[in-house]
């Protein structure tokens, strides 16, 4: 098994480029249609044999209120980034997962399905600095947002840091843009001066990381609570709510540093909403699984 670090690179510089490449919003309901169906590929297609039925997938989509143009739209632009290949299957149109996109959505499989532990404390951290020539300005914004990405806080423009266990994570985001030469990577513990909680504070926005969390409680904890007491769970019912749990859920991991749980604020809500999220999973995975195999071809 990789490194959560280095599965956490390999996941995000995959995901992260394809994603944002298709912006397709569904204009009735604002949902981004692009983020379900990364979704749906990972949670679910995955599940049918790396391949879906073009109507299978429009159809199950229109369930969590997208529109179908939305839909081939954002199935067009993942085929153009090599995430999709067309296929049929017993004279059924459909596309397949290509290797890239295996590989990618394998890669977030440790992050995404798993509350994120805190690193231990004791273990240190890992601090970047750079210096960008001017001429390479472009390549300076987008390793201060890969850093970002990777859950590195900024202590100054130059000077990032995460816990050690990124190290490897940042190598490789420095590598692909060629600016080893350009950066300096160091590990170690922090010993004296200011003190390391606000320095955290001043670091990370930890409020807006929390306030998603419990964004994330308040969206599904009545929904979840009220399915666990149903006597009958409908299937349908079941396969809106766990891609649409799913779909919420997918970032908030990549979006949380894991920080030493020292540091964190007593009431910090990851804890309770990745408990939430796994129980959820438990639940309504098989039935959505179910559910969305009816519309597969025998």
């Amino acid at each position: 098994m990789p490194a959560r670090g280095d599965a956490l690179w390999r996941a995000r510089s995959g995901t992260m480029r394809v994603v944002s490449s298709i912006e397709e919003v569904d204009r009735t309901t604002g949902r981004q249609s692009r983020t379900v169906l990364v979704s749906f590929l990972g949670s679910t297609v995955r599940r049918m044999g790396n391949w879906m039925p073009i109507a299978a997938a429009i159809e199950l989509m229109t369930q969590l209120g997208l529109d179908a143009p939305s839909v081939r739209t954002a199935v067009s632009r993942l085929k153009k980034r090599g995430w999709l290949v067309s296929e049929s299957r017993g004279g059924v149109r459909g596309y397949g997962l290509t290797s890239e996109a295996l590989s990618s959505l394998g890669a977030g499989d440790e992050i995404i399905w798993h509350t994120r532990q805190p690193a231990d404390l004791q273990d240190g951290w890992c601090v970047v600095t750079f210096s960008i020539p001017e001429a390479e300005r472009a390549k300076r914004h987008q390793l201060r947002a890969h850093l970002s990405a990777l859950g590195f806080g900024n202590v100054s423009a130059a000077v990032w840091w995460a816990p050690a266990r990124m190290r490897v994570a940042a190598e490789r985001a420095i590598a692909e843009l060629g600016l080893t030469d350009c950066c300096s990577l160091f590990v170690g513990d922090h010993v004296a001066g200011q003190d390391l909680g606000r320095l955290v504070e001043r670091s990370w926005d930890l409020g807006t990381i929390d306030a998603r969390y419990r964004e994330f409680l308040d969206r599904f904890g009545a929904r979840v609570v009220a399915l666990q007491t149903s006597e009958s769970i409908d299937s349908r019912q079941a396969f809106v709510t766990y891609l649409d749990l799913v779909d919420q859920w997918r970032q908030l991991p990549f979006r949380d540093p894991g920080l030493p749980r020292e540091l964190l604020p007593a009431d910090w809500c990851a804890p309770a909403a990745g408990e939430l999220f796994e129980q959820s999973v438990a639940l309504l995975e098989r039935r959505a699984l179910a559910h969305a195999a009816k519309h597969w071809p025998a």
